[in-house]
């Protein structure tokens, strides 16, 4: 990729839309945020993932290789406490990789593409719900996290494994019911008495 080639103007702000459409629309950073795995920030977090996106691709002196764009992709799901080792980085870094070529030639194709499935998809949203347990259970402060088939254990980093696409994770699971559904033990309510 040329060094030279900058976005300008506008397009700085229609291409910031679009990192947040694209990153948003990652079933891992969506689940995140949604469970709140980095904190009461994680939405705070993912806004600063989009915002050091942005100026990766704006502000780089250097050539923009898209190893570097994974790397800052690791760190913001990391600080939600999220390793993904599904392949969906590589998927969403070369996404963006095409979204900003497309951006430097004019073409905004890619984006208005997102814009249309971001209104007309609405994406599945996940619960965490409490597991009814007693406290006189040795792990009765536990939450229990169920998600239709698409879950993690919650241990202190969240790992995704994925077989298919950004939009469909498929997680390591700890059990799975027959039908489908998948029971994950949340630890983040260890040594909390009631």
């Amino acid at each position: 990729m040329e060094g030279a080639r900058r976005l300008q103007g506008q397009s700085i702000g229609v291409f910031n839309e679009g990192i947040g459409l694209l990153l948003f629309r990652w079933s891992a950073l969506r689940a995140a945020v949604e469970n709140e795995w980095g904190g009461r920030e994680s939405r705070v977090k993912a806004d600063q993932l989009v915002a050091d996106v942005l100026s990766w691709f704006t502000q780089s002196k250097e050539p923009l290789y898209i190893d570097d764009l994974e790397d800052i992709l690791d760190q913001g799901m990391l600080s939600l406490n999220v390793e993904v080792e599904d392949g969906s980085v590589e998927e969403v870094a070369e996404k963006l990789m095409v979204m900003h070529e497309e951006f430097l030639d004019g073409n905004f194709s890619s984006f208005e593409n997102l814009r249309k499935a971001n209104v007309e998809h609405r994406p599945h949203t996940t619960q965490i719900v409490n597991d009814g347990e007693d406290d006189s259970e040795e792990d009765g402060d536990d939450e229990t996290m169920i998600v239709d088939g698409n879950s993690s254990s919650n241990t202190e980093i969240l790992r995704y494994s994925n077989n298919n696409s950004v939009n469909e994770p498929r997680t390591n699971v700890s059990g799975e019911v027959d039908d489908g559904w998948v029971v994950v033990s949340n630890r983040r309510n260890k040594g909390r008495k009631n």
